[in-house]
Order: structure tokens, then C-alpha cells, then sequence
């Protein structure tokens, strides 16, 4: 299907990868893997042929049909969502209007009995009997089945791609892949913007795919779900085997140390052949053994083992100051939007140096609540803050926030003050930003790499509790693991949300889980929490959906609730961030009118658009409100 064979490629005169060879055929499910920054979204875009490498082939047949999941996409404005994913259907699009066309022309003609005329039906039968061939009258309803797959409500498919965040147009681009038939997909983090449910529906549909898939992930979970093989690009070489990451990894283990068993006799073996020549080369009547014991040793192919990258950024949070016991105390602290609340009647409190994990569904308030502890939302009830606290957060889409117009080092620089900023560079090389690296654009970094970033800039600031929201998004694993260490050894309080077992394993001591708009506290670490909910990982208990009041629901009428709740909360979502970026505005304009009344008041379109955000935020109350009793009634 599609052969690679010597393939290179170099930036700034070095080679990312050299000489790297392999193949895909029908039925691989690849999982591509490596380090942050060792080539694994460039490869993708070599095999896309969106880039050229320095040298090597790639071999493919003329009609093979490649479909690409960037990480970063951009959408034409003014489309709905069936609109846009329509666009999957080019061949399909075109044939509609040449039978548009044909169709207007016969209506406007008359000579019935034309040579024009009658060409004119014959190549309208041709056409509509290809649209048939190739799926013209199915492709509508095969489009809103894929859609609903992954996640979107028939309410949202009339609206308009640009009022959809990021993740959920990253769902309509993989849509539009899914809906191609091609007969390669490389798809570059498909999870990142995936609910739970999502992400499962995704893993049914690649195991039955019957082309080839080439995913870059760093979701074990979903590679261990997925994949029956392994590439993993490291130091510009590839390790390939046929089997999925977690076996692939004992694999490997086993494999190395075979080498290092082999490579120990073999050293043995040739100590012991020179030791030999040395001695015969001592007399005259063995001079001829010697030289044939030489040429033997010559002969011999010494056995390598294989080098892993043992390179990984250095990670350390210190405290700033000791604070008092209490660090964080929340009393009946609820977060309303109009007449409904996100969060009721919250009472936690949090210790110094304690580790706590928040869980639990999409949507059921554990980004909200971190916010509010840093000062991002506002709220009712009381929360307080302990002696000397100093919070560092870092968001859900921390990097995001970065400029990509800038370089590695000017954000540093930017987010530095006098006493820091000499230790800029110091910082960058231990999250591996060495040398030439400080100079990249932050628009060329990979998701990765633009993490790393975020963490650097955390270190400039003091901080002694520390608030994560999904820190692992985007990290490579060996990452994933430094910075869990890192967790661990830090002697402050922490504070995570994640969805991630393996990272929160022996992490945190005490877990929250949110459900219902309440806190449940586990006093233990997630295993504990886990075998207390009687469920294995936090798949189960992020899908888990109760149907209430529905005893004799059948299984597919649970189903079908559970597709409109995971709408329903998406939504919510959106309209929550709306709601509070408009109550963040209004707020600055209030301020702005106590302080500088008359400066402000001086533009004669201030009050018209001040009363428009206001009507705005009247209406994103109302359209919640909807929405919640829509999920309550569910």
C-alpha cells in the first residue's frame, strides 16, 4: 500500500531521522510514538505529502487516498457543521452540480426531439447512475450518524462552525477524515479534544477500519485499545514491532537485554581471541595462527545494543514560603448561572502540603471549582485563603495562552522580572530548550513542546499551592513521568483535576469526586477511590450515566439519553465560557466607571454597547437555564 524506504530529513543541519524505512499495508493500526520533538507530527506530514524530506521514496499507488489530522486546523467562516463536513464529499459535491446544471438547462429547452436535447439525458443518466455508485443518496445520513458518534446534537448541525470552539472543530475535521474512505488515515492526537464517550466511539470505529491508520498519541489507553503495531521514533532511528504500546514496551525490554547477554560473550569471546594473538605473536612458529586469529577478529560483526533517548527535561517546583495549616477553606460556595447552579452547597477544606484529586464526568464542575480557588470566577459563599498563600495555576489549555508570533526565549523574557530574568535560559535547558531551540516560534512547537513552555513560565513565578487542570494533555510519556515525580517530591500543596489513572496513581492521598453538582471526599489515593466505586479505571465512572426515573429503560433508550446528556453538557460548556468571559467584561467596565467616569462616558457609543453585553449575558443566562432543565429532566 504505501512503501518508505531511506527517508530523511534535517532542520538547521541536523537530521530529525535518517534512512528510516518501512511499510504500511491494509489492516495496520500503527501507533506512532517518541518524545516530544522527535518527528513524529513531521513524519506524518512527510507520509501527507505536505513536506518534502532531503532524501528517500515513498512508494504508493496512484489512486491511494491519504486522509490528515493536524493538530492545528483552519475552517472557511460562514459554513454550518453539516456544511463543512459535506466538504469530505468532493467527487460526490461536484457531481451534484453537474445534474443541477443539466437539470436547469433541460427546463429551460424545448427542442424535445434534438440530438442536444437527447445527449443531454444520456449524460444525465451517466452521472446520476455514478452519483448512486459512489454513495450520492446515502452520504447525508451516513454523515449525521458519524457526527453524532462524536458528540454533535441534530440541534447543532445548522450552526455555524466559527461559534464551536477548537476541540469541537478538531471533531468535525476528524468527521470529515472518517467520512472520506480513505485508504490511509494519519491522525495526529485524535483524543485531545475527546470526551470519554467520544474517544470509545473512535476506538470501534479504527478497529474496524479496514485501511491503515497512523495515529500519534500519547493516551495508553487508547493506543493498548487500538493498535496492533509500534513504530517509535527515537535518536533518528525507528524501533518497529507488531504488537500494541504497553507489550510493545515489555517487548523491547526483553529484546535489549538479549542484546546486552549477546553483546557480553560476544566481549568474552574476543578478549579471549586477543589475549591468544598476543601470545602467539610471541613466537615465530605460531606467527601464522596469529595472523589468521586477526583476520577473524576483523570478521567479526560486533553486536550494538540498541541506544534509547535518555534525554528528559528536569523538573523540580520548589516552595516559595511556608504557609499556614489551612491553605485553602471553602464554605457553601456555589456557582450559579441565572436561576441554576453548576456547584451547591461546596464545603471543602485543604491542607498544607496535602495532594488532592478532583474526578468525576465532563461537566460536573472540577475546572470550575479550580478556577474559582485561583480567582478566575466568581461566585457565592465564602472561600478563604490560608496565611503567606501564594497559588500557581495552570489551565486545562494553558498553552494556548502562548503568542506564536513570538520566540521560545522572548516569552520567557516577557514573563520574567528583574530578579529571575538572568536564570531564563537555565530554566528553558531543563525543560530541553538547548541552544538553537530558544529561537523557534512558538508556532512551530509541537502541543508537546508548547506544554513544556507553559511549565517553564510557571517556574518564574513563587507559589507554594499549586493548581493543575489536565496538565498531561499533549506530553510525551517519558514527560508525563518526570513531571509526576516531580508532583511527588514537591513540597507543597497540590491540587489536580485529571482524568489520567496512571499519572494520579500513588500522586495524590485524597480524591474529590463530583457528581451531581456536589463533592464526595475518598480519603485515600485513586485506587482506593476506585475500588470504593467498584469499577476498575475512570472510564467507567466518567460514561457511568444514570438514567432517572426510567426503570424499565431498555438499553438502547439509555444509550440514546446517555448521546443527548454528553450534548447537552458540551453546550452547557460553551455557554458557561461565554458567560463568564462576558461577566469578566462587564465587571472591568464597572470598575473603569467608578475610577474614570468621565474619560469613559466621553465615547457616545459606550452605553449602547455596554447595555449590548449585558443584553448578551441576559440572553446566555436564559439559553443555560434551557439547557440545564433540558439535562435535569434527563
Amino acid at each position: 500500500m504505501l512503501n518508505i524506504h531511506n527517508l530523511s530529513i534535517s532542520f538547521q543541519g541536523e537530521y530529525l531521522f535518517e534512512d528510516l524505512t518501512f511499510k504500511l499495508v491494509n489492516g495496520d493500526r500503527i501507533g506512532l510514538i517518541g518524545k516530544n520533538g522527535a518527528g513524529k507530527s513531521t513524519m506524518l506530514k512527510i507520509l501527507a505529502k505536505e513536506l518534502e524530506p532531503d532524501s528517500g521514496q515513498i512508494a504508493s499507488n496512484k489512486e491511494l487516498k491519504i486522509g490528515f489530522l493536524k493538530q492545528d486546523i483552519d475552517f472557511v467562516m460562514g459554513r454550518n457543521v453539516l456544511q463543512e463536513s459535506y466538504e469530505a464529499f468532493t467527487e460526490i459535491k461536484q457531481l451534484e452540480a453537474q445534474i443541477e446544471n443539466i437539470n436547469l438547462e433541460l427546463a429551460e429547452r424545448t427542442d424535445y426531439e434534438s440530438d442536444s436535447y437527447n445527449q443531454l439525458m444520456i449524460d444525465l443518466n451517466e452521472i446520476q447512475h455514478q452519483y448512486e455508485i459512489i454513495g450520492g443518496y446515502n452520504y447525508q445520513g451516513e454523515t449525521e450518524k458519524i457526527l453524532q458518534g462524536l458528540g454533535f446534537n441534530r440541534d447543532d448541525f445548522e450552526k455555524l462552525t466559527d461559534t464551536f470552539s477548537g476541540g469541537w472543530r478538531m471533531r468535525i475535521e476528524l468527521a470529515k477524515l472518517l467520512l472520506q474512505n480513505n485508504d490511509v488515515l494519519l491522525l495526529d492526537e485524535p483524543t485531545n479534544h475527546l470526551d470519554i464517550e467520544s474517544i470509545i466511539w473512535l476506538e470501534g470505529f479504527l478497529k474496524n477500519y479496514s485501511g491503515a491508520v497512523v495515529i500519534v498519541s500519547h493516551d495508553k489507553m487508547f493506543l493498548d485499545n487500538v493498535t496492533n503495531r509500534t513504530i517509535e521514533i527515537s535518536l533518528g532511528r525507528i524501533y518497529d514491532y507488531p504488537k500494541p504500546y504497553s507489550k510493545y514496551l515489555v517487548l523491547r525490554e526483553e529484546l535489549k537485554t538479549q542484546q546486552l547477554a549477546s553483546q557480553k560473550n560476544q566481549q568474552k569471546q574476543i578478549e579471549q581471541t586477543e589475549k591468544l594473538i598476543e601470545k602467539f605473536r610471541a613466537k615465530a612458529s605460531k606467527a601464522t595462527m596469529a595472523q589468521s586469529l586477526i583476520k577473524k577478529l576483523d570478521k567479526i560483526e560486533r553486536i550494538e545494543v540498541d541506544e534509547d533517548d535518555t534525554s528528559v527535561m528536569t523538573l523540580n517546583f520548589p516552595v516559595s514560603i511556608t504557609p499556614g495549616k489551612v491553605v485553602i477553606e471553602v464554605e457553601n460556595v456555589e456557582k450559579n448561572y441565572g436561576d441554576k447552579k453548576v456547584l451547591s452547597a461546596i464545603n471543602l477544606l485543604i491542607e498544607r502540603n496535602s495532594k488532592t484529586a478532583f474526578v468525576g464526568q465532563n461537566g460536573q464542575g472540577k475546572s470550575t471549582l479550580a478556577k474559582i480557588i485561583v480567582g478566575e470566577l466568581e461566585y457565592n459563599g465564602h472561600l478563604k485563603l490560608g496565611h503567606n498563600v501564594q497559588i500557581a495555576y495552570f489551565a486545562q489549555n494553558q498553552a494556548e495562552y502562548l503568542d506564536g508570533s513570538k520566540t521560545v526565549l522572548d516569552t520567557m523574557i516577557d514573563a520574567a522580572n528583574e530578579t529571575n530574568r538572568s536564570k531564563v535560559r537555565d530554566i528553558l535547558g531543563s525543560f530541553l530548550f538547548r541552544g538553537d531551540e530558544v529561537d523557534k516560534y512558538v508556532r512551530v512547537l509541537s502541543g508537546g513542546e508548547r506544554n513544556r513552555l507553559a511549565l517553564a513560565k510557571l517556574m518564574l513565578q513563587p507559589f507554594n499551592v499549586l493548581v493543575m487542570d489536565e496538565p498531561t494533555n499533549h506530553l510525551d510519556i517519558k514527560s508525563k513521568n518526570v513531571l509526576k515525580e516531580a508532583l511527588k517530591r514537591f513540597e507543597g500543596t497540590l491540587v489536580l483535576v485529571s482524568h489520567d489513572r496512571d499519572f494520579l496513581q500513588g500522586l495524590t492521598k485524597t480524591v474529590f469526586e463530583f457528581k451531581d453538582h456536589n463533592i464526595k471526599e475518598y480519603l485515600g489515593d485513586i485506587d482506593y477511590y476506585l475500588e470504593q466505586r467498584k469499577v476498575e479505571n475512570l472510564r467507567e465512572v466518567e460514561r457511568k450515566t444514570v438514567v432517572k426515573n426510567h426503570p424499565k429503560a431498555t438499553n438502547k433508550q439509555s444509550y440514546e439519553d446517555q448521546k443527548k446528556l454528553k450534548s447537552l453538557n458540551n453546550k452547557l460548556s460553551n455557554v458557561e465560557s461565554k458567560i463568564n468571559q462576558l461577566e469578566k467584561e462587564i465587571k472591568e467596565i464597572d470598575v473603569e466607571l467608578e475610577t474614570n467616569y468621565d474619560a469613559v462616558v466621553s465615547d457616545p457609543k459606550f452605553f449602547d454597547n455596554y447595555q449590548a453585553k449585558k443584553n448578551e449575558l441576559e440572553d446566555c443566562m436564559e439559553k443555560w437555564e434551557a439547557i440545564q432543565l433540558e439535562i435535569d429532566d434527563l
